[in-house]
């Protein structure tokens, strides 16, 4: 049978754990969050306003971007903002349970933005359930009521684009990198992440 004592004098290794030693933890200097201002998020939407505006001055009539034989038309023919739109929530509503491929445009309306672009094969509600760009509207949301600003988020759907997943994405880029859609990661270089 072994005997062990706790004492210094008789077992110096136990001293390593006595009860009373004291263990610091450094915790890094936390930095707060950055919180857009008032004026830098006018300013942010003003720019992002003006580019996408040059875009839309170009866009001289609306096409199909897919025809008959499934060429790839003229992406600077097709204007986003010309879709029906829907409620920020159009996910919740039975007609958009239904699978159907579909390139689909998150929109602040009021101040005639473009905020997202993305494409998917399954229907709107399998594809927005865990969708990063539903944190980046929520603090863009957020924001706006933070400072009392007016802002409209709609959905608009182009249903029925082609099942060829390639051509499907290689539509969807071309359209970020022309309309710069802020929320996309592909056009973070031009506007930064501030509602990441």
């Amino acid at each position: 049978m072994c005997h062990y004592s706790s004492g210094k004098a008789n077992n110096q290794q136990l001293s390593l754990f006595e009860s009373k030693a004291i263990y610091e933890v450094k915790k890094p200097n936390l930095i707060p969050d950055f919180v857009m201002s008032k004026d830098f998020l006018e300013m942010w939407k003003n720019n992002l306003y003006k580019y996408q505006q040059s875009q839309l001055d170009s866009v001289s009539q609306q096409i199909n971007l897919i025809s008959d034989n499934g060429i790839l038309s003229d992406i600077d023919l097709f204007n986003p903002f010309s879709l029906e739109t829907h409620p920020d929530r159009f996910y919740d509503l039975p007609q958009y349970n239904l699978s159907e491929t579909c390139l689909y445009f998150i929109l602040d309306t009021h101040a005639n933005l473009l905020l997202y672009i993305g494409e998917t094969k399954l229907s709107p509600h399998q594809r927005w359930i865990n969708h990063d760009c539903k944190s980046y509207i929520q603090s863009y949301i957020e924001l706006h009521r933070k400072y009392k600003l007016n802002l409209t988020i709609r959905s608009a759907f182009w249903w029925g684009i082609s099942t060829n997943k390639k051509l499907r994405q290689t539509i969807e880029k071309k359209l970020i990198l022309k309309w710069r859609s802020p929320f996309n990661k592909e056009c973070w270089q031009y506007w930064g992440q501030p509602f990441k």
